[in-house]
């Protein structure tokens, strides 16, 4: 398959100048085109595209940051990502994405936020195709349009069917402490502990997580271990019981319960589909 040149590191030292709108045609007119990314982990830096953009991991963990939420994108996702939305992308080190961009005029209702997509294997194989077009090329043709219009189309489709792989996040200082706290600590974490670093007492911890999120604070840390865990075993050197301590589950069979209520799959069969392993 053909590679673009653009690659996420190239936008990546473009970001850093500033949260400003990235121009990923660079003046050019195709309706859609792609790029690849695959190479040493990085931080984009805050910036939002002229297009709409889909990103599918092929291997490794991308994670998406916007001022609504944290998004993990692990291994045979897709991220979604509006024309104009601000957002910041983490890159492991050892990530392998395929990015699509279509002009807004292909996908009139986009969403005003992103989300993270379980795309069929039609769009992968799509998305993977597109690679011969890039998007910084000067215009398109007859069939890169037409081949561009189907993938929106079914992109637009797609939009529908979100995966839960999204932490909320929070203006409010003391709930936002509290969740970078929670992060920082989740192989030994208690309410207790969040309580004491942000100077409040559990009860109103619970309230304002309540009152703020929508959720309790154990929701939200059981959401976060389990995102957390994701990203662990997506890497082909951690075991599913390291996951499991580095997320504070003593037990193997507990994770395994609360892992598999979360994703549909065991952490053995998550491991060993997105790992390869």
């Amino acid at each position: 398959m053909t590679v673009s040149a653009l690659s996420d590191r190239n936008l990546a030292e473009t970001a850093k100048l500033g949260g400003r709108v990235i121009e990923l045609r660079r003046g050019g007119r195709a309706l859609g085109g792609s790029y690849l990314y695959e190479g040493d982990g990085l931080i984009t830096g805050w910036h939002s595209h002229e297009v709409h953009q889909i990103e599918y991991a092929i291997g490794g963990v991308v994670e998406v940051e916007t001022d609504a939420a944290h998004y993990l994108l692990p291994p045979q996702q897709a991220a979604w990502l509006p024309a104009g939305l601000a957002h910041q992308a983490t890159m492991n080190a050892d990530v392998k994405t395929v990015a699509v961009m279509f002009d807004p005029q292909l996908i009139p209702d986009p969403g005003d936020r992103a989300r993270i997509l379980a795309v069929s294997p039609l769009i992968r194989e799509m998305m993977i195709y597109a690679l011969r077009w890039p998007i910084d090329r000067s215009h398109g043709d007859e069939v890169s349009d037409g081949f561009f219009r189907t993938l929106a189309h079914l992109v637009s489709e797609a939009l529908d069917h979100e995966a839960p792989l999204s932490l909320p996040t929070s203006d409010h200082p003391i709930v936002s402490s509290a969740m970078a706290y929670t992060k920082a600590h989740l192989d030994s974490v208690t309410a207790d502990d969040v309580s004491r670093a942000v100077a409040v007492s559990e009860r109103t911890l619970r309230r304002l997580f309540h009152d703020t999120l929508g959720l309790s604070w154990r929701a939200y840390l059981l959401h976060a271990r389990m995102l957390r865990a994701m990203a662990l075993l997506a890497s082909p050197t951690q075991s599913v019981q390291e996951a499991a301590t580095a997320v504070g589950f003593d037990s193997l069979s507990s994770f395994t319960r609360a892992f598999s209520q979360f994703c549909g799959e065991t952490p053995t069969t998550y491991r060993k589909r997105v790992g390869g392993t």
